[in-house]
């Protein structure tokens, strides 16, 4: 069994071919974000000037023809309207024109399960922290479904960290620049905002403004990751105690972070536990991460009228039914 698959939920525009749970390719183009962010239809212009291209180099990474393919997927949200819309018109159209099944796919559901698939861990606790999400999660039955034990209330850790590299001149403004910006730097105590195994950012984020008059960029970049990874990992943490599993993994963009990894990775180590991290190019927005899930959810038995597929750009985890 082969899939193909698009993602194009933001900046990133991925083409994924997976066969048999094998990355056969994982083409990636990202629109170049600068320190004024994005504009989605710009995005969307960007992601539809690339799709050819990029599909024709997935298949020849791969080695396979579009006959060879069973099922097409794309990412059916959470994400930007116009973005979503390019990979799930591309999804339609070639589903359509060669007859072949069409499957819309969770994002935030990709992320977490080609890092499982990476390590064969079968019911971890989920660390998803991307742009625009931040949970934690867990596998629950009777529906099976991901259920979401925390997350953010206002905006993702990683909108946080792009918020400040804008407001602090970082280019460009995402959040390896605040990492980088943050070597050297000292702590200075900053809002620390979690209630349960909830967190929120937003005031983290105000607090960090206004000290960048007073301190170093060094100083304010560097306290406000350990922060915010601080309450991201102390919310796990207790989300662990309370359900008892044997490993977590962390998933999405900001799961890139090497001090993140660090922090989560010492607090399974203090719980004798496992941990997992999916290698950057798959933490990062990808095609293979979809194509993975679409051959997951093709051998369940999914089947979708293509005339019905659509986007959500609020597609929730947690409305999702796991079939596999």
């Amino acid at each position: 069994m082969a899939v193909l698959a698009f993602e194009s939920s933001a900046h990133t525009l991925g083409v994924g071919i997976v066969s048999d749970g094998k990355v056969l390719a994982n083409v990636r183009s990202m629109y170049p974000i600068t320190d004024k962010g994005i504009v989605p239809t710009k995005v969307a212009d960007f992601h539809s000037s690339h799709i050819a291209s990029s599909i024709r180099r997935a298949f020849r990474d791969s080695g396979l023809s579009i006959e060879e393919i069973d099922a097409i997927g794309y990412t059916k949200g959470p994400g930007i309207g116009p973005c979503l819309s390019v990979g799930n018109i591309a999804a339609r159209a070639l589903a359509l024109k060669y007859g072949k099944p069409v499957i819309p796919v969770n994002h935030s559901v990709a992320h977490i399960e080609i890092t499982k698939h990476i390590y064969g861990f079968s019911d971890p606790l989920a660390v998803y922290v991307s742009g625009g999400n931040s949970q934690i999660l867990g596998m629950e039955e009777k529906p099976r479904h991901y259920r979401i034990y925390g997350e953010t209330l206002d905006i993702g850790i990683g909108n946080m960290l792009d918020g400040f590299a804008r407001l602090a001149g970082l280019s460009p403004a995402w959040g390896s620049t605040v990492a980088r910006a943050a070597e050297g730097g000292r702590y200075i105590s900053m809002p620390y905002t979690t209630k349960g195994m909830d967190f929120a950012f937003t005031g983290l984020l105000t607090y960090a403004e206004k000290m960048l008059s007073g301190h170093s960029i060094s100083d304010v970049a560097f306290s406000l990751q350990e922060t915010a990874f601080s309450m991201v990992c102390e919310a796990a943490e207790r989300a662990l105690l309370l359900t008892g599993r044997d490993s977590i993994v962390l998933s999405g963009g900001v799961a890139q972070s090497s001090r993140l990894k660090e922090m989560l990775s010492s607090t399974c180590e203090d719980h004798g536990i496992s941990f997992g991290v999916a290698p950057n190019e798959y933490n990062a927005d990808n095609g293979a991460m979809i194509a993975l899930v679409t051959e997951k959810m093709l051998r369940s038995g999914s089947r979708f009228d293509v005339a019905s597929c659509g986007v959500d750009q609020k597609y929730r985890i947690d409305r999702v039914k796991i079939t596999w």
